[in-house]
């Protein structure tokens, strides 16, 4: 049940950091809480089956904290591509 947890935390955090990173407009609402979400499930995981207790402050570093860490870097580097993307494609159409 703890994982719900960290769950709940990385979306939240992963709603902070869609909103704090420039160029909401080129990608969707969704996707920071998705990474972050689903980065906090695979290290809670992946810690708890290492042998990580629940009691850890590591464990729940690394799912919440981490996870917003990983979606704010992934989405960075997806608004960059996209604003990257367009701009080779208006270069191309002549815009």
């Amino acid at each position: 049940m703890y994982i719900l947890l960290a769950l709940i935390g990385a979306c939240a955090l992963g709603i902070a950091v869609h909103f704090l990173i420039a160029g909401r407009d080129l990608r969707g609402v969704a996707l920071a809480p998705a990474i972050a979400t689903a980065v906090s499930a695979v290290a809670y995981t992946g810690l708890q089956w290492a042998g990580v207790g629940e009691d850890s402050i590591w464990l729940w570093l690394a799912s919440v904290l981490g996870a917003a860490v990983v979606a704010a870097l992934a989405t960075a580097g997806i608004t960059a591509l996209r604003k990257r993307s367009d701009a080779e494609g208006r270069a191309a159409l002549g815009i």
